[in-house]
């Protein structure tokens, strides 16, 4: 059996505070003390931050899918009881019961974040267990349960939707697990109400939005649209997540916003090997995961999944005003619009029928089990979709990498090109586009393509497809705003909009545009984090100027000529 984490790393998931350490961290909480047998938090409760133990026992168990507890630690005098989610308050996933009587300092969550910040090296240490703890109960299986056959199209997506966001989740199969078939007779649910989720707090789905899904958990509360945001952050990808830490850190309120899961793009490529200071690379959700964390330590509000549908320039007091989905609003002083862009896809009729069955846009461990040992092919010349190729090549039996181009270079670093040709179960396709897609109900059956010179057909009997063609603009949101896009749709911004803007502002003063969404943005991951950082500065600016333009700059006098010097 392999070694988890727990196994591993127990010393730094589990770490004792010395004496000092307790009595500092007493003033950014307060003590109570809990009877033998009591319950300091149960699952699917929310807000209670973090206990710090001072005397006696507490131990920390997870519900598994039947409903038992299967006990994690017990943790005693020094340590601490919490994971990630604590830092905004959000449901805990464990049971924590006193074995002894109890005294514990209690610390909410906004005292929690301040505790991080005020002490660095108390507070690594600390941030390191908290995250540690997050993978721990991944690897566990603690979280939802969702029930349903693993290759069905919305069990691939809402186990999707909760991977992407780092949410612990457990799956059963009713075609081989007995405890599946138990649950659906327990709670009366037939096969075709499948596939249904069994929330931490007892609630139970049946075929959930991602929204449903994030409510039920606790992801995602309401915004307040009453509260005025000094920034509201449309985009959590890189940009949006640098923006967001760096605005939180220097003292902004600030609201981050994204449909569907932090990362953008880059969350979904598999391993990231020229990112500056990684010299073994980094996959693209672990590198997104700590800037989300590190957003969440520093105080940004974050709301995934949470739609933007329409931005009002014209808001009350000078004040943006986004609508969002389910009929929610939020205000802010200013907006960076990260929206990055949307998925190109596939101009064949029957596209939409094999989406989330066999048609992916993304390349994670999830679609990976799922076609494990089969051909698959894949469409896209660019560094995600070499990544995505290497990835995929380490499980399959064959790629089929389809290009438009001529030359595997011609859009892709050279340590990938060279990497992909070295791989054996690689087949790279040049100057061929996907012309039909054949199955029935969402099962893929096969792959058509065409030669683009001489018109030359291929047919592959092939069940997964993936598409990294490449991503439009997501700017249909600001259509009511009046803010200038290029004829691709992209946020004109800084000088090439007028006179009198600042760095990475668009046409409307107050509303800045970073990251793949910005006419003319370097679509790399670490420029959309050095312009998430810029922006912030412009966002001091303006809003220390009350929103007034950039003064135009003089002209430079003109000296009087020194003498000539002998």
């Amino acid at each position: 059996m392999p070694s988890t984490i727990l196994d591993t790393r127990r010393d730094q998931m589990f770490p004792v505070l010395s004496g000092d350490e307790l009595s500092r961290v007493r003033r950014f909480g307060a003590v109570r003390t809990y009877a033998a047998g009591e319950a300091l938090f149960r699952t699917g409760q929310g807000g209670h931050g973090m206990f710090v133990i001072l005397s006696g026992r507490v131990a920390v168990s997870r519900r598994d899918a039947d409903g038992h507890d299967a006990p994690i630690a017990e943790e005693g005098p020094g340590q601490f009881l919490a994971e990630v989610a604590q830092l905004s308050g959000q449901p805990t996933l464990v049971d924590g019961r006193a074995v002894t009587e109890v005294e514990a300092v209690v610390i909410p969550p906004e005292r929690l974040r301040a505790l991080l910040v005020a002490e660095a090296e108390m507070g690594e240490r600390i941030m390191r267990a908290l995250i540690l703890r997050r993978v721990s109960l991944i690897e566990a299986g603690a979280g939802p349960i969702i029930v349903g056959e693993a290759d069905d199209s919305d069990v691939v997506r809402l186990q999707g939707f909760l991977a992407r966001n780092g949410h612990p989740h457990f799956g059963l199969d009713p075609r081989r697990d007995e405890a599946a078939r138990a649950l659906l007779q327990r709670f009366a649910v037939s096969r075709d109400e499948l596939p249904i989720v069994l929330c931490p707090g007892g609630e139970i789905l049946r075929n959930p939005s991602e929204v449903e899904l994030a409510r039920c958990i606790g992801l995602v509360q309401r915004v307040d649209p009453d509260k005025l945001y000094d920034v509201a952050i449309v985009g959590a990808g890189p940009a949006g997540l640098a923006a967001a830490v760096y605005a939180a850190s220097e003292g902004l309120s600030a609201l981050v916003l994204d449909t569907r899961a932090f990362g953008g793009q880059a969350g979904a490529s598999a391993r990231i090997e020229n990112y500056l200071g990684f010299p073994t690379g980094i996959s693209g959700m672990a590198l997104m995961g700590r800037a989300y964390n590190q957003a969440r330590k520093f105080g940004a509000d974050i709301a995934i999944p949470d739609s933007v549908e329409r931005l009002d320039c014209k808001g009350e007091d000078g004040a943006f005003r986004l609508e969002l989905s389910c009929a929610e609003s939020a205000r802010a002083r200013s907006v960076v619009i990260a929206s990055g862009a949307r998925y190109r896809r596939l101009d064949v009729d029957n596209l939409a029928l094999f989406e989330g069955g066999g048609v992916h846009y993304w390349a994670t461990p999830l679609e990976l089990a799922l076609c494990a040992g089969q051909e698959v092919a894949l469409v896209g010349g660019g560094n995600s979709a070499g990544q995505a190729v290497v990835y995929l090549a380490s499980q399959v039996a064959k790629v089929w990498l389809i290009l438009r181009s001529a030359d595997l270079a011609a859009g892709m670093s050279q340590y990938l090109v060279d990497r992909i040709r070295s791989l054996p179960n690689v087949e790279v396709v040049t100057e061929s586009e996907v012309v039909e897609l054949e199955g029935c109900d969402d099962c893929l059956a096969a792959v058509r393509w065409r030669h683009r010179r001489t018109g030359q057909e291929t047919r592959r009997e092939l069940k997964r497809l993936f598409l990294f063609i490449g991503a439009e603009p997501n700017t249909a949101w600001l259509a009511g705003c009046d803010i200038e896009i290029d004829e691709k749709g992209f946020v004109r911004a800084g000088a090439e909009v007028g006179a009198g803007r600042r760095p990475l502002e668009t046409s409307r003063r107050g509303v800045f545009a970073i990251g793949d969404v910005r006419a003319g943005s370097v679509k790399r991951v670490a420029a959309a984090v050095g312009e998430g950082a810029q922006v912030v500065a412009a966002i001091h600016a303006y809003l220390a100027d009350g929103g007034a333009p950039v003064a135009a700059p003089r002209a430079p006098a003109v000296a009087e000529p020194e003498p000539t010097r002998v």
